[in-house]
């Protein structure tokens, strides 16, 4: 048995990869409305965190391989292997999305060919979080091989995402209500509290010859109250002045996103502690 913690790295790298997927959709549709030019070009200064976070993410998935000269033998089998593809989608939205931000923050991006290209960037932020899930589809891991995986990846996009987004804009001092975005993320919440329910459930009636799923991680319910209490309060930091009609504040919105990021970080490594085998046999 174990926390998932000694995961850490693919904790992180999964987590903060959906939540800049989900940022770059948001603040980019921002972007997309903006018609003053200054307020387009603060958006495009403050969308340089997105790709810190990402880089943080990738370093830490280096870590995951031991040694960094590996991490080029991870693309491989790109086609063939879930994890080649989901490192070469990774570089791919990395690479397409980080170079957009830089043509254009030095302004030698035309506007038209601009649009298309961070149009192409949130595409493939969406590929990414994809082939994330797909990395864990493996039939031999019962409690991974489930449509709550795929769900719970994308609802940290959508917990995360959108969040981070408003930073960053509070942050450039451009127009942004929030409260269309405000509202999906609440009913990620929601959604993400099915799946807990539903899974914790389900893992009961999952065992091997060997071992019983329920049993992997015997505090696996205390730690989820945890975790939704955290991005329950996270997305209370920007919710309450949104329900007072007043603008959140950056200080706020920072607090927001280290809640709501520190609970899907918590929510992330029970899941890579619920990693069991089928051994010889598997009933559920």
């Amino acid at each position: 048995m174990g926390s998932g913690w000694h995961e850490w790295p693919l904790v992180i790298f999964t987590v903060f990869g959906q939540c800049v997927a989900g940022a770059l959709i948001v603040s980019g549709f921002a972007w997309f409305k903006e018609e003053d030019a200054a307020a387009k070009a603060r958006i495009v200064r403050s969308m340089f965190f997105l790709w810190v976070v990402m880089g943080i993410g990738f370093i830490a998935s280096v870590l995951h391989l031991g040694s960094p000269m590996r991490a080029f033998n991870s693309l491989n089998r790109v086609g063939a292997s879930a994890l080649s593809n989901e490192i070469a989608a990774g570089s791919v939205f990395f690479a397409v999305g980080g170079f957009w931000w830089l043509v254009s923050v030095i302004g030698k991006m035309p506007p038209a060919l601009g649009k298309i290209w961070l149009v192409v960037s949130q595409l493939l932020g969406l590929v990414f979080v994809w082939a994330m899930t797909r990395v864990y589809q493996i039939d031999t891991v019962p409690t991974w091989y489930t449509g709550y995986t795929t769900l719970a990846f994308f609802l940290t996009l959508v917990l995360g995402g959108p969040l981070f987004a408003a930073l960053l804009l509070r942050a450039a001092r451009a127009p942004f209500k929030g409260s269309a975005a405000a509202g999906l993320s609440v009913l990620a919440l929601l959604a993400s509290v099915g799946v807990v329910v539903l899974q914790s459930n389900e893992l009961a009636t999952i065992h091997s010859s060997v071992q019983q799923a329920s049993a992997l991680l015997p505090e696996y319910g205390t730690w989820q109250i945890w975790r939704i209490l955290l991005v329950t309060a996270g997305l209370g930091c920007w919710l309450c002045p949104l329900l007072r009609r007043q603008e959140p504040k950056t200080l706020g919105l920072f607090a927001g996103i280290v809640l709501v990021v520190f609970g899907e970080l918590i929510g992330r490594g029970l899941f890579y502690g619920l990693h069991m085998t089928a051994g010889m046999a598997i009933a559920g």
